[in-house]
This record gives structure tokens, C-alpha cells and sequence, in this order.
């Protein structure tokens, strides 16, 4: 962590616990506008990749949202759904990979980051918004999902109907909230009469309880395939919730586990890109041996 990070955060926290001392419900909702603002903005001059996306728009609860699409049309498409304080750009090392197995290619700035409007980003805000998406660019064939992203689409998706099918690649996704909150408060030095205030205000905003915003709630609701990509050294979304979505309740996820890559760099490690790809892919081949399958049927 940066010293002028360091300085930042001890006097954000200096305050909040002041805050505390006079109202703890003033604390909680300062501490939740807190949680729900990314203090930073992706920043990257845009790479020849970027470069030639097309950019597309769509209006959400007066915000100006912004996308980006490449190969477009193509037979099959995968939507890609950054995470916290992150943006589709991050995401430009799939492209390629992508475009060559033959799937169109769209990935978002969800509000408050990136080019979309937007000072706040809540659960509810990020699944509102993929809704948006569908209904303007989908429907999707595959979905691959990092962080805050995977929990947003996994929620997203239990609420649509979907194929089978269907394939989602989940990249260090927020497993359990809890740990998330648990990571903030510790950060803060928040006393527990704080932390159960937050929750209360935190369930009255968003609609969604603390135990239902994690992602094994959701799953259960899914028919998709999945791909589940975590590692052990994760600071962020720690691999010790990933231990509690057990294979044999889920059969249709596939876990790879690494270990030194962290919370962000799996998504740039070529060895994860190519699974990824590899995975889709597979999904891609058999939507054309069936189509090769019904045409044959159709000519004879």
C-alpha cells in the first residue's frame, strides 16, 4: 500500500470512529457510502485493441453507460464483467484469444467506473445493469466474470432464462460478502455495534440481505456450465470461501485452483486466458456440429 494511501485511509478511519462515538448509525451509513465508491478510475491509454472496438451506449437510471464490441456479428457472443475499481479495458488480453475461436466480444464499464457516469457501484446497481445489457445486446452465449463482476452475473443470471449451455467463466468471483465487509472494518478499525448497523443499512438500500448476496444462494439457480478460476493467495476474495462450494453439490463447475497469481493477476496469466478460451471454445464447437447436424437433416 502506498504512504499516501496509508495517510489517506488512517484519517478516513480516524473519522468514521469519531463518527462512531456520536452515532453509530451515522458512522454505518458513512462507512456504506464508503464501501460503495471506488476511490480510483482506471486510467490506461486505450491499446490498438481497444482502439478497435466499436464503442456502444445505453442509458440506465439517467446514467450514460458505455461498452465495447468487437466482430460483431459472429455466430456466438460472450459478455465480459470487470470488477471493483477495475474497467473493461483490463480485460483487452481476451479479445484476440476470443475473436480467434469465433465469438463476438462486448465488455462494459459498469457506473462508476471506467467511461460509464456514476459516482456509486452496489450489487443491485451492477445486476441492473447487465439486465440493461441483455436486453439491449443479448442475448449471450457465454459470460466470463471477475471479482464483483462474477457475483453480479451469477445473481444476474439466476433471474433469466438460459441454456444449458450456456458457459460462464468465473474469475476470482466475491464468493462471501462477509469477508469482503470483514476485510473493510478491519481496515477501519469499525466496532461490531457499526459493522450490524452497516448490515441493517446495507439490506434496507440494496434489497439483498448479507447471506443472500453471496454467491452460493445463487448458484443453486443456475443451469450454466462453469468454469471457476481462484487462487490461494487471493487477498481480496479469499480461496477459503471458494472451500465451501463443494464439487460434488455443484457437477456442472470446473475448479482450477493456482497459487501465486493473487487477486488480479489471474486474468492476465496467459495459462488462465487459454483455459478460458479452451473452455468456450468447446461450447463454440458443438453449437456448430449441431448446426452442421440440422442442416444435413434439412438437405437430405
Amino acid at each position: 500500500m502506498k504512504v499516501s494511501t496509508r495517510i489517506a485511509l488512517g484519517y478516513t478511519a480516524k473519522k468514521l470512529q469519531l463518527i462512531s462515538a456520536i452515532s453509530t448509525q451515522k458512522a454505518a451509513q458513512k462507512a456504506f457510502k464508503l464501501f460503495c465508491t471506488p476511490q480510483k478510475r482506471v486510467q490506461k491509454k486505450p491499446s490498438p485493441i481497444i482502439d478497435k472496438a466499436a464503442i456502444v451506449h445505453l442509458k440506465m437510471d439517467g446514467l450514460n453507460i458505455y461498452g465495447y464490441r468487437w466482430n460483431h456479428p459472429a455466430q456466438k457472443k460472450v459478455l465480459i464483467a470487470h470488477g471493483f475499481e477495475s474497467s473493461a479495458i483490463n480485460f483487452e488480453g481476451f479479445v484476440l484469444p476470443l475473436i480467434k475461436k469465433g465469438y463476438e466480444v462486448m465488455a462494459f464499464d459498469a457506473p462508476a467506473h471506467g467511461l460509464s457516469d456514476g459516482k456509486q457501484i452496489m450489487l443491485p446497481v451492477y445486476i441492473n445493469m447487465l439486465n440493461e445489457v441483455h436486453k439491449a445486446f443479448g442475448p449471450f452465449d457465454a459470460y466470463i466474470a471477475h471479482s464483483l463482476g462474477g457475483l453480479a452475473v451469477v445473481h444476474f443470471l439466476q433471474n433469466i432464462p438460459h441454456h444449458p449451455d450456456t458457459r460462464l467463466v468465473l474469475l476470482a468471483p466475491a464468493t462471501e460478502i462477509t469477508s469482503v465487509m470483514d476485510r473493510f472494518f478491519s481496515l477501519l478499525k469499525l466496532n461490531d455495534k457499526v459493522r450490524q448497523a452497516f448490515n441493517k443499512w446495507s439490506e434496507e438500500v440494496t434489497g439483498i440481505s448479507m447471506a443472500n448476496a453471496a454467491i452460493h444462494p445463487s448458484l443453486k439457480n443456475i443451469q450454466a456450465k462453469i468454469l471457476w478460476l481462484h487462487d490461494t493467495e487471493d487477498d481480496i476474495t479469499p480461496y477459503k470461501d471458494v472451500e465451501k462450494i463443494k464439487p460434488t453439490d455443484f457437477p456442472g463447475i470446473k475448479f482450477i485452483v493456482s497459487s501465486g497469481l493473487g487477486h488480479r493477476k489471474i486474468y492476465r496469466d496467459a495459462q488462465s486466458v487459454k483455459a478460458i478460451t479452451d473452455f468456450l471454445y468447446i461450447a463454440f464447437f458443438c453449437f456448430l456440429k449441431v448446426c452442421a447436424n440440422i442442416a444435413a437433416i434439412y438437405h437430405a
